[in-house]
């Protein structure tokens, strides 16, 4: 049975800071590595063939820490196609000051809606437009193999692959919140259709 795990990376020094960090190649903190490691006691019975990451620092480093604790030496490929949605001038401001600026009502949607996006930035529908197509037909071709998968990436592309897999509809997907360094473990066919789910 193929196996793919959807994990947001952990925490980084702007999530830290209440910053909102989109695009930014921003690390993570001692912290966040240490929820890289401990996410990896979660799939100790998984013996993965391949990963993927995006290529920003906060999510590569949190899937070499996972897979260097489960003492696994996989193929790490990094994608552009799975770097975070851009918040656009929003970027490295901190989110109370956000709220306060645009209104809270605002903020969730720029934030957290299917449609709207940030100011000069992507709305979560913009980013499946380049998110899903990478993971349907590269991650889609090893699931149809196989093989367990692991992609590490962030919140909103997290977010994007939970729509697309679990079918939910704009309003569901605005409702759903990814913490940081969380397995979610799918056991799907090659069609993404999930056979079960292990959180």
């Amino acid at each position: 049975m193929a196996i793919l795990v959807l994990m947001r990376h952990g925490q980084s020094i702007w999530n830290e800071e209440n910053r909102l960090t989109g695009s930014v190649d921003v690390p993570l903190t001692e912290k966040g590595r240490g929820e890289a490691i401990a996410a990896a006691l979660q799939c100790s019975g998984l013996e993965f063939d391949i990963a993927y990451a995006s290529p920003l620092s906060r999510a590569r480093d949190t899937a070499a820490l996972f897979l260097e604790k489960l003492g696994q030496f996989v193929p790490l490929i990094t994608e552009p196609l799975l770097i975070e949605k851009n918040y656009g001038i929003l970027q490295g401001l901190d989110k109370d000051r956000v709220k306060a600026e645009y209104g809270a009502d605002a903020y969730n949607l720029m934030h957290r809606s299917y449609n709207v996006a940030p100011p000069g930035g992507e709305s979560l529908r913009e980013l499946g437009h380049r998110v899903q197509p990478f993971v349907r037909q590269v991650v889609g071709e090893d699931l149809r193999l196989k093989k367990k998968v692991l992609l590490v990436a962030h919140g909103n592309v997290i977010r994007s692959l939970i729509m697309m897999i679990e079918q939910l509809s704009p309003a569901e997907i605005a409702e759903v919140e990814v913490g940081t360094a969380q397995p979610l473990i799918y056991h799907l066919d090659g069609n993404f259709k999930v056979e079960k789910k292990d959180l």
